[in-house]
């Protein structure tokens, strides 16, 4: 249980939270949402002891183990396997114990921690390490190369993996999506759905909230509120409260009549049954999402291409990768005006080096690619939050772009995407990563494109954020190709789907749903049992037969010692007997026996509750 109790806490001179009051259980599983500042990200600190509230009481389980993922990069020369199975500090902790006790010739104690080694199921540490590494989208190959060897996106999922590797009361996650891709966030999911602590989840993807979580803490005005339900059903009673605002109703039908426009279109489009029912589904969703987004700050459109071109983009039998080697084949495409293609796939099979060789980025291996000849291409990606000029200004940004602008209409447009006041006048060194993401969505909508394309545009986005960036795409008229691992944002806003993989680019007919199910039949093809694994399962089993070997050896030395001290202890027992023995001149050697009988007393209790334990470790061990 974890309760608080009138809590409050100022954070920088402000108030995060007033009097809060809030009972949780466990088990349960909570997702937590509220703007940018309201103090999720303090709410954890808090739980963590890495902050003191101001006043009241919060209430937690002695001896209760958090799991959280640590922020900071990790630069080890370790393996990767090794780092994540690392991770179960309680493990770690009993065979260092262990490594001691054999050391010190303690078989007693050595037998006793054989046996808590097992219970943790030690000898499938690696099994279980390699389950979490494959789950986030690591190679067999990866398992042996060092943690410094990969870049800081995959140093986070490691980070995220070492997490997942202990076994805890409370797990708290911060965004654990930011830094993977559908695969993995689809391989997470059912991985929370089998975790059998209490979940406490900060997340801006909905879907992902919709399939983890049960219950929502919702962080607003220094108060925190419980709701029961998922994110669809807090989505949904936060609707209805802000219908009972005049202010927020009528520009929530504003949205929603934009949200209308793009669904008739999309219905009179729609050529697959399946498909198209997903769509709608999703879309019938869109003034719970008109709602929220009436009190967003973030209130943004394209405008209108600058050209409307029939074809923008041809391939045909196209080669394409990097230097020597060559990721996708024989692709053929053809993006026509007003497309909407999203690009699914397993991680690493294509679709990032896809969206590079229509940004421009790319050179073709072989085939031909034509472009139109007055397209004009918006390109995002995460690099490009790197390329902004970290000295200057989001007005300043804008200003580069559009000199003869007036700076008035420029900071109308800024405000739009967040940027209001001094914030469109402050460096943005220190802005955030979601707050550089909408500036850089701000810079690629200003240009008019007539083609966007997106590679992971919602990372660092909140949700608020993201709702303007779906409404403003399903009323956008020119053409869309994005890679998201944004269920709701690829279901409400794409209407086709190609599927990248086997170095090949084919059109997908399913919906999300039957993707989940090609990509689960697709990992089990691609699992035959690589060399690592061999190895290190190898490993284990070695030491499996060693410890039975040793458990054997000891029962058998046992059997050999109870009989002797039972003997010697009946015939102790037999002496005592004797009247003779409490004569006066004999009451000497009475003592002598007696100290005999306590001594062999403990030998025996000691060798059977040896007996006893070693064999049942040896049970377990067989299994």
């Amino acid at each position: 249980m974890l309760t608080f109790t009138d809590v409050a806490l100022q954070f920088g001179g402000r108030v995060l939270f007033d009097q809060v009051n809030f009972t949780l259980f466990a088990k349960q599983k909570i997702g937590i949402t509220g703007a940018n500042g309201s103090g999720k990200s303090s709410f954890f600190k808090l739980l963590l002891n890495e902050l003191s509230s101001d006043s009241g009481q919060i209430s937690l389980p002695q001896q209760l183990i958090i799991g959280h993922v640590s922020q900071d990069m990790p630069m080890h020369d370790i393996p990767a396997i090794d780092y994540v199975i690392a991770g179960d500090l309680e493990l770690m902790a009993l065979q260092q114990q262990l490594t001691l006790a054999e050391q010190a010739g303690d078989h007693h104690q050595t037998a006793i921690l054989h046996n808590q080694l097992a219970d943790r199921e030690a000898y499938s540490a690696t099994a279980r390490a390699a389950k979490l590494l494959d789950g986030l989208g690591f190679t067999e190959q990866q398992y042996s190369l060092a943690v410094n060897a990969f870049s800081g996106g995959w140093r986070m999922r490691l980070n995220l993996a070492r997490t997942l590797m202990r076994r805890c009361d409370l797990l708290l996650l911060d965004e654990p999506t930011n830094h993977l891709d559908l695969d993995a966030i689809l391989w997470l999911e059912k991985w929370l759905k089998n975790y059998s602590g209490m979940l406490l989840l900060i997340s801006h993807d909905r879907e992902f909230l919709d399939a983890a979580v049960d219950y929502m803490l919702h962080f607003e005005q220094q108060q925190i509120k419980l709701y029961t339900g998922n994110y669809s059903t807090f989505e949904q009673q936060r609707a209805n409260q802000l219908l009972q605002q005049q202010a927020a109703y009528e520009k929530q039908q504003r949205a929603i009549a934009h949200a209308q426009s793009f669904i008739d279109r999309f219905k009179a489009k729609a050529s697959k049954a399946k498909q198209a029912q997903s769509r709608v589904k999703a879309l019938a969703r869109m003034e719970l999402v008109a709602a929220i987004q009436a009190e967003s700050a973030f209130n943004f459109s394209f405008f209108e291409p600058a050209k409307s071109l029939p074809i923008l983009v041809k391939l045909e039998q196209a080669h394409l990768g990097y230097e020597n080697k060559t990721i996708l084949t024989q692709v053929n495409l053809r993006i026509e005006a007003g497309a909407r293609i999203g690009l699914l796939g397993p991680n690493g099979a294509g679709k990032s080096t896809l969206i590079k060789l229509l940004a421009g980025i790319l050179s073709l291996q072989d085939g031909q690619y034509e472009q139109a000849k007055d397209i004009r291409i918006g390109y995002y990606a995460q690099h490009q939050l790197e390329q902004l000029n970290a000295l200057e200004s989001p007005l300043q940004h804008m200003q580069r772009l559009a000199p003869k602008i007036t700076e008035q209409q420029l900071r109308d447009f800024l405000g739009g995407f967040g940027f209001s006041n001094d914030t469109a006048l402050t460096a943005i060194k220190s802005f955030s990563g979601g707050e550089k993401a909408r500036l850089a969505l701000a810079l690629i909508v200003w240009q008019r494109p007539n083609l966007l394309l997106l590679d992971e545009p919602t990372n660092h986005l909140d949700l608020e954020m993201r709702a303007a960036l779906t409404l403003a795409l399903q009323q956008y008229q020119g053409a869309v190709v994005v890679v998201s691992h944004d269920r709701y944002l690829l279901r409400t806003t794409v209407e086709q789907f190609l599927l990248v993989a086997n170095h090949k680019v084919a059109e997908f007919s399913g919906d999300l749903e039957d993707y989940q199910q090609w990509l689960t039949a697709f990992r089990q093809s691609q699992k035959p049992e690589a060399p690592i694994a061999k190895t290190r399962l190898k490993e284990e089993r070695k030491q499996q037969r060693e410890l039975i070997k040793q458990l054997e050896l000891r029962i058998k030395q046992l059997e050999k010692i109870m009989p002797k001290y039972t003997a010697e202890l009946e015939t102790i027992e037999q002496k005592l007997a004797d009247p003779e023995l409490y004569q006066t001149e004999q009451r000497s050697q009475l003592g002598d026996y007696l100290a005999k009988q306590a001594e062999l007393k403990i030998q025996l209790n000691q060798a059977e509750t040896e007996w006893l334990d070693l064999s049942e470790q040896l049970e377990l061990t067989l299994g």
